[in-house]
């Protein structure tokens, strides 16, 4: 089939390269240019009914303002899909604008990163059983065998890319903090090896794991080259907000977050503080 894909970054790009090279045509706009399109107007000229234009863009304004945009353009019947990592809320907000237009709103979540071309894409799609129908014959082409599911109405996609996210947090700090464990324990453990035999066998063993050893063998063991400071895309919040608001405990997913929040302060007020409560009550020194 012919769709238009919007966004030609590290994720739009390899993305329309896999749905080339399953057959599909694309027309596509990128606000950076090398696109067959100048517009998102140009673009929805360049397709036939019912179009399917695919948002691969960051979250937030950019997205709110192409959607806003994309109705004005589109027709009934033609279909709008997000797979960027928009709040769910926002997802069923847009469904409901579209839907007063007769346009089809589907959020797709989109996990595979950079290695999604040549692996697939595992898709999270929400909307109408009808919309995701139109757009299938993409989605069965970007994942692999058994990676995609239409999981549940609007914003259903979009929500459980959130959690996705959230649970990747955890998953992440388990094994950053394992592996400073390891290297601050005077023993001199290679870090590249150990990642490398937790890949064989272990209980621990993951993609992200494999990910862990190949930045090892890439950065050097002691990973000198690269700063502390890790930034949060907005789903580890998103997935906090929403676990309060069904209270449900997510300690785990929490402690990622303020850990990433943690490493982007340069020294912490708080750790002062506590210094200096320490020296009020009990004589501690404190270092200046």
């Amino acid at each position: 089939m012919k769709l238009g894909m919007v966004g030609l970054g590290k994720m739009g790009g390899n993305m329309a390269e896999r749905l080339r090279r399953g057959g599909h045509e694309l027309a596509s706009f990128d606000v950076g240019g090398g696109g067959t399109a100048s517009s998102l107007a140009e673009l929805a000229g360049q397709l036939a009914a019912p179009r399917v234009v695919w948002l691969m863009i960051p979250a937030g304004p950019p997205t709110e303002d192409a959607v806003t945009e994309l109705l004005g353009l589109l027709a009934p019947g033609d279909v709008v899909v997000d797979g960027g990592n928009a709040n769910f809320r926002d997802s069923q907000r847009r469904h409901g604008d579209a839907a007063a237009r007769g346009i089809h709103f589907v959020d797709a979540g989109v996990s595979g990163g950079v290695w999604g071309l040549d692996n697939g894409y595992c898709l999270m799609v929400g909307g109408t059983a009808e919309a995701v129908a139109i757009v299938e014959p993409v989605f069965l082409t970007l994942a692999p065998s058994g990676g995609y599911a239409h999981v549940g109405p609007a914003g259903a996609g979009h929500f459980t890319k959130m959690v996705h996210n959230g649970i990747e947090y955890g998953l992440m700090q388990a094994y950053a903090e394992g592996f400073e464990i390891l290297r601050a324990s005077g023993m001199q453990l290679d870090l590249t090896e150990i990642s490398g035999i937790w890949q064989n066998g272990s209980v621990v063993r993951s993609w992200l794991l494999d990910l862990a050893h190949a930045a090892f063998e890439q950065e050097g063991a002691e990973l000198a080259g690269i700063a502390g400071y890790v930034e949060d895309s907005g789903e580890g919040r998103w997935t906090v907000f929403e676990a309060i608001n069904e209270n449900v405990p997510a300690p785990v997913i929490t402690a990622a977050l303020y850990a990433r929040f943690t490493s982007r302060q340069d020294e912490s007020f708080a750790a002062k503080v506590n210094a200096a409560l320490r020296a009020q009550f009990g004589g501690h020194a404190v270092k200046r």
